[in-house]
């Protein structure tokens, strides 16, 4: 019947893959791309593996799903009765179906009459407008409450087959609030387990997957940027590679010669952490001083208490330092942190340097890191790191 729940051990029945839990499958089906597009994104978010409906409804069930989504928004409802009939005469769909649409619209009240007459699982429905909260209510089910075993990931499978992924986190300029640049961030979209976060798979430099790793990320960012200076405009881009990669003469040469050759590539920064820096800062700054003249800049990293060692070095060749999330998050309250703030703030200002505030995530600390003399800011105040899809939707588009 509808809204009758599934029994506890049918959920969990598709929620095992041998003996490891895996992340629940959604397949939405929306004909308004923009309601299928925040659909797809936000599901995303909560914890699913999603997918749009295919365009021939009759292999719906290639996707395997756990829940499905219908988007009633209005308009012909056939391709929801044919979905809906499909998934019923299907045996292997041992799923539950959702209505998103108007409270008190009759094409709801039919999915939900087709829905029981087929005996289908029908969640209660979502009624329009809803609330992220609304929706992660109605799924709460399908989603694990344990931990997932670690390591997730074997970072060789994920290079053979495709998994890994780079997603971008905005820098917005301090003064104007306009993205002035991004971070690209490492992730896998597991199979299995959805997005995988680097905390699970990143290698260390003995890992004999480290050199085709750090290669995925220098040529994935490199195509993001053709596409984003296509779509939208240049985008500074700033890509995290360890030192170990900097030592290997030819990877770096690799590097060079798959930069682009537009003429509105303004160069590529890349991040390395200020305690590798501080201690091998003879090295480093050899490298820094090799790599900007091929169109390559060193950006500081995670600068902490360190600052004053920076300070010592007799050659600055880095263009960019970022002050480490422990310094910003909760500075407007704080006035020990502010005050390491300014002092790195003018130790690249001695230097004609660059600052970024890392983990700005209130308005209290952004308008301490406006006060304090940032440049650049960075955090989920202006949101999560974003898949290169979602990230190029969020640019502004630049002016004609």
């Amino acid at each position: 019947m509808i809204g009758d729940k599934q029994p506890e051990a049918e959920v969990a029945k598709r929620s095992v893959f041998g003996r490891r839990k895996v992340v629940p499958r959604v397949t939405v089906v929306e004909s308004k791309q923009h309601n299928q597009a925040f659909l797809l994104e936000t599901l995303d978010d909560i914890g699913f593996i999603s997918s749009a409906c295919p365009a021939d409804p009759a292999t719906i069930m290639e996707k395997a799903p756990d829940l499905v989504v219908l988007g009633i928004s209005g308009g012909d409802g056939i391709e929801i009765s044919q979905v809906i009939r499909i998934l019923a005469a299907n045996a292997e769909f041992a799923g539950s179906v959702l209505a998103i649409g108007p409270p008190h619209s009759l094409l709801v009240r039919s999915v939900q009459q087709l829905c029981s007459e087929l005996g289908l699982d029908m969640l209660p429905m979502l009624p329009t407008p809803f609330s992220v909260d609304a929706l992660r209510a109605r799924v709460t089910k399908f989603l694990s409450q344990t931990a997932a075993p670690r390591p997730l990931v074997d970072v060789a499978e994920a290079l053979k087959l495709g998994w890994l992924e780079l997603w971008y986190q905005h820098k917005i300029d301090v003064r104007s609030l306009q993205p002035s640049g991004a971070e690209a961030l490492v992730r896998i979209r597991h199979p299995a387990w959805g997005v995988v976060s680097p905390a699970d798979f990143i290698p260390d430099s003995k890992d004999p997957n480290f050199r085709g790793f750090s290669e995925f990320v220098v040529t994935r960012a490199v195509a993001d940027w053709h596409a984003f200076v296509q779509e939208r405009g240049s985008v500074e881009i700033s890509i995290n590679l360890p030192l170990a990669f900097l030592r290997d003469r030819p990877a770096v040469l690799d590097l060079c010669r798959k930069l682009p050759s537009h003429p509105a590539f303004g160069g590529l920064l890349i991040e390395i952490d200020s305690h590798d820096i501080v201690h091998h800062s003879d090295l480093v700054v050899d490298i820094a001083q090799q790599l900007r003249f091929r169109n390559l800049a060193i950006s500081v990293d995670n600068v902490g208490p360190e600052w004053p060692e920076l300070a010592q070095l007799a050659i600055f060749p880095f263009v960019e330092l970022k002050v480490a999330r422990a310094f910003v998050t909760g500075c407007a309250e704080d006035r020990l942190k502010q005050v390491v703030c300014r002092q790195i703030v003018d130790l690249a200002t001695n230097y004609g340097a660059r600052t970024v505030a890392k983990g700005v995530e209130t308005r209290a600390d952004f308008r301490a890191v406006h006060d304090l003399g940032f440049d650049q800011a960075q955090g989920f105040l202006f949101g999560k790191p974003v898949n290169a899809q979602r990230f190029l939707r969020s640019l502004v588009a630049p002016h004609s």
